[in-house]
């Protein structure tokens, strides 16, 4: 077990605070790295970097908001050479799946110089539940551009199980993973699963990606409605339409059924109105 902290950059997001908790219930020493945490980090403030890395063995580091945002792969790899600098001995990166900044964003740390391990992945699961897709499905409805194109969707748990795993034990260095739910789903059929578990009827509607931006752009703004249209037009065109095998070669293990996430979901109450 590493006795240095491990730095987890973006511990109040979906994956790092997953992450974080996971590490500390095995015992390492976590350094939660977000803007307000006690050794604050932002990717808008490089002066934070440093200091957040020092005496660091290990990091999990994702990008927010995404790696599709403009001057994201420009931040990633200048906070490499900080990484480089400060010593740190080992670098897991959360990649996305069919996204061609993301790729860039691999290749950055590919030639780090840093031992590294890459977690490309799916689509998540827990955006039904803590994303911007909650309220229509309290509403009953799911609203996502892309026909019937299907999706391997994956528990963010999986991925976290992945990144743990990455840091906490020997062999995952160089290593790629591309993690996946175990079956293709189409957003139809996510409803219907989402249904059955919710016990309240929950349509997909099929919609354009201009109306896809109207409604991220009424959440977000017109700049984050632009860049996840754009990621959703390049990875909603089949090209994500099958699985790969990540989650059993990292853990050993088949990765968990949607099923299981909106049954454990629902009985948590996440889309009962008053959550």
């Amino acid at each position: 077990m590493p006795t240095q902290p491990i730095l987890v950059v973006g511990a109040t997001g979906k994956t790092g605070s997953r992450v974080a908790t996971k590490l500390e219930e095995k015992g390492a020493d976590v350094r939660r790295g977000s803007r307000n945490s006690e050794t604050p980090f932002d990717w808008g403030n490089p002066a934070t970097w440093a200091p957040a890395l020092s005496g660091a063995a290990k990091a999990y580091v994702t990008y927010f908001p995404d790696l599709a945002f403009p001057g994201a792969v420009e931040k990633l790899e200048a906070f490499t050479k900080v990484a480089a600098a400060s010593g740190l001995k080992h670098i897991v990166l959360l990649s996305g799946r069919g996204e061609h900044h993301a790729r860039l964003g691999e290749e950055v740390v590919r030639a780090s110089g840093i031992p590294f391990t890459i977690v490309r992945s799916a689509w998540f699961a827990q955006n039904f539940s803590e994303g911007y897709l909650r309220d229509p499905i309290l509403a009953g409805v799911l609203p996502m551009p892309g026909g019937d194109i299907a999706e391997p969707i994956i528990n963010i748990d999986d991925i976290a199980d992945v990144a743990v795993a990455a840091l906490m034990k020997e062999g995952h260095e160089g290593e790629l993973y591309e993690v996946t739910g175990p079956r293709l789903m189409t957003f139809a059929e996510m409803a219907d699963v989402l249904a059955n578990a919710t016990g309240r009827p929950i349509q997909h509607i099929p919609i354009s990606f201009e109306d896809f931006h109207t409604n991220v752009a009424q959440a977000g703004g017109d700049f984050v409605a632009d860049v996840f249209t754009a990621i959703a037009r390049e990875t909603l065109d089949g090209r994500n339409a099958h699985t790969c095998d990540g989650v059993e070669r990292a853990l050993g293990r088949k990765p968990r059924d949607f099923t299981e996430f909106a049954t454990a979901a629902a009985s948590w109450g996440v889309w009962n109105n008053a959550a």
